[in-house]
């Protein structure tokens, strides 16, 4: 269980959490979401005592991190799973957190095949791949078996395969009881992992409920109708007091009615349905719905739109630094 309150952290004139409060259950996945620079990965250090709070705190299992003698026992973490020697084998890079810990070697051949890196344990970390070092990551924050366990980006770099199993590990821990709190941009992903969102923007709460409630809200009460008679029946629920959105092949989008009510007044007028879909947002559409006035940084969508190309045709682009590792192999996936 981990309680957030009042959490806020400065750093200089910058304020990266503003007055943040939430918990995180047991036995639940909680999605932590924002934007880039939304204070993410502010909260999550402070949460294991990497940054100390300007004001609030955070305890966890009821006790503040540092006051832990194991954390690796209370807490698990993925933070930044390349942070590893490089010249350090995978085994000795668990063995030495686990001594620290007091935990057992046993426990480090344990985790090491429960990620799936076994065959690779006397392997040099420097020579990992991003996917192979996300399950070191993972392998370090379930040394301890912990009830509680926070998790950054924690399917980056790995292949599908890859994904599929990390997902299904994170919903198995909820099931056992643990809290897990999973930070990550894959919007997809969550929708289908987490069971709760808690969304930041500018350091600030945006909401707090559940996948379901949050993707409602985005969807606007909107049904899909496909008829025999699209202009009677669109005329009909705008006599209603509905909205109602055609387009060239006869679909009509609702919305200010429910499915029944739009059912009802088509039997009313004698209008075959061939479909009636209540529409719900991707998880994805309501992020962007809500956190909209929360984004620092925009990209363009196009080359013509940026200053930084001439405006005249077929002139030469301006100078850039050459881009490094060209032709090397890319490392986002396992091997």
């Amino acid at each position: 269980m981990i309680e957030i309150r009042g959490l806020t952290k400065r750093y200089g004139d910058t304020l990266a959490v503003d007055d943040l409060s939430f918990d995180v259950p047991p036995g639940q996945v909680t999605g932590f979401l924002g934007p880039n620079g939304a204070g993410k990965s502010t909260t999550m250090r402070a949460v294991v005592g990497l940054d100390r709070p300007t004001a609030g705190g955070v305890t966890v299992n009821g006790h503040a991190y540092a006051a832990v003698r194991a954390p690796l026992r209370e807490i698990g973490a993925l933070l930044e799973a390349r942070s590893v020697h490089p010249g350090r084998s995978a085994y000795h890079h668990l063995l030495f957190l686990a001594q620290s810990n007091g935990i057992g070697r046993r426990r480090v051949l344990e985790v090491l095949e429960l990620v799936g890196l076994e065959g690779v344990a006397r392997k040099r970390v420097g020579a990992f791949s991003l996917g192979m070092g996300q399950r070191l990551g993972i392998a370090a924050a379930l040394l301890g078996d912990p009830p509680t366990l926070i998790f950054d980006e924690p399917v980056n770099g790995l292949d599908p395969e890859g994904i599929i199993w990390a997902r299904t590990l994170l919903r198995s821990f909820a099931a056992e009881g643990r809290a897990v709190l999973v930070s990550s941009h894959l919007m997809a992903e969550m929708a289908v992992t987490a069971d709760r969102l808690v969304v930041i923007g500018r350091g600030r709460l945006i909401a707090d409920t559940t996948v379901e409630e949050f993707t409602r809200r985005a969807s606007r009460g909107q049904v899909l109708v496909r008829c025999a008679d699209p202009a009677r029946l669109g005329a009909a629920l705008v006599a209603a007091g509905a909205s109602v959105t055609d387009d060239p092949q006869g679909l009509l989008l609702v919305a200010g009615l429910p499915a029944g009510e739009i059912g009802r007044i088509a039997h009313e007028r004698d209008v075959v349905l061939h479909e009636l879909t209540p529409q719900r947002a991707s998880l994805e559409e309501a992020f962007m719905e809500l956190t909209a006035g929360s984004v620092d940084y925009h990209g363009r969508t196009s080359l013509e739109d940026s200053a930084l190309v001439p405006a005249t045709a077929g002139s030469p682009l301006p100078d850039r630094p050459p881009a490094s590792g060209r032709g090397a192999p890319d490392p986002t996936t396992e091997r």
